[in-house]
């Protein structure tokens, strides 16, 4: 059951004009994540949408620019959070693709891990009844993420062989539904039996224990033997090196994830004249974020794309949500979220 339009209370915009937000006033641990009940809610512009937040995506690079390890570093104090859901509050003069009362989904956004948050009309999109705001919020930027790994930077054609390392998190379960959907024969990795069999139930062919051993070997022989087209990468400084001994000829390995360094011999790239791109969604261009949207926004309407939530946590559990989003305890399954709307 989806939620029931909002708009009849709207008790939260008191007399002052302030909500309540997460907000970081220097890079840390989880600790500095600070719920504030006082902040001021942000005025959409002539091309904006002021949103009125029901969940907020926590995605494990939240927890990067939160320690400062980013690319791209907001100024402090700053509001957390790239993508969510909720229903429109107000348009700007210039916005023709939403109307006040909309139940969307949002990508691109800053400071979704508050009330309400503000976002270009061209990262907003319809979100289908059958989603609730929760599976909403696990849209934005694990399948706006598995889509460019797959079909931007992996270059992914019907028929190809796809590996998905740690298949069983938000990012990882994206990909496998975009995949079989696209004709991709797909094996993928989890870490424990529950994970496993939502990998399974999620698109993929074959599915494998990264725990055991000599499990590359088989999923490489269940695939056909030949090696890899395409590696979707989550764990590049656990597995890279294993990865360069599974790869056909012309393969791509995408970089989604990593923590630390590795160690790999070259030579089996020369081997099969095979590559290893990295993948980061700030990175997208206007014309790439509108074909990734696009082909997000069809799969929701046709229905093969399907959103898992793993736990939704309240504003006040934000640290918690930021400690277990990379720790992973009993495995990676699907996405965390915040429940923001009541």
């Amino acid at each position: 059951m989806f939620q029931k339009n909002p708009l009849a209370k709207l008790s939260s915009i008191n007399e002052a004009g302030t909500m309540k937000a997460v907000r970081v006033h220097t890079f840390g641990g989880p600790e500095v994540l600070k719920l504030e009940h006082d902040v001021p809610i942000p005025i959409p512009s002539e091309t904006q949408a002021l949103i009125r937040v029901g969940a907020a995506g926590v995605n494990p690079v939240d927890t990067y620019i939160r320690m400062g390890l980013f690319a791209q570093l907001p100024i402090l104090p700053y509001i957390p959070g790239r993508d969510g859901s909720g229903t429109v509050e107000k348009i700007g003069s210039e916005v023709t693709t939403l109307k006040v009362g909309d139940r969307v989904f949002f990508s691109g956004a800053t400071g979704s891990y508050a009330e309400y948050v503000t976002c270009e009309s061209h990262s907003v999109y319809h979100l289908p009844d059958r989603l609730t705001f929760a599976q909403g919020a696990a849209l934005g930027v694990p399948y706006f993420t598995a889509y460019r790994a797959i079909f931007i930077k992996g270059k992914a054609k019907p028929g190809d062989r796809i590996l998905v390392h740690g298949a069983s998190g938000a990012v990882g379960l994206a990909a496998c539904q975009l995949a079989k959907a696209h004709g991709l024969i797909v094996v993928g990795t989890a870490g424990s039996p529950q994970g496993l069999e939502l990998v399974k139930k999620n698109g993929a062919h074959w599915v494998f224990n990264h725990k055991e051993k000599g499990y590359l070997e088989e999923a490489a022989k269940a695939a056909g033997g030949e090696g890899f087209d395409i590696i979707i990468e989550n764990a590049s400084d656990i597995n890279l090196d294993k990865d360069l001994t599974v790869i056909g000829p012309d393969a791509r390995i995408v970089v989604v994830g990593n923590r630390g360094n590795v160690d790999i011999s070259p030579r089996f790239l020369m081997a099969v004249e095979a590559s290893i791109v990295g993948c980061a969604l700030f990175r997208s261009t206007p014309d790439e974020w509108v074909q990734t949207a696009a082909a997000v926004v069809s799969g929701l309407d046709v229905g093969f794309l399907t959103p898992f939530v793993d736990k939704e946590y309240a504003m006040e559990g934000v640290q918690e949500a930021h400690a277990n989003v990379l720790s992973h305890e009993g495995g990676s399954r699907g996405k965390l979220v915040l429940k923001i709307m009541k």
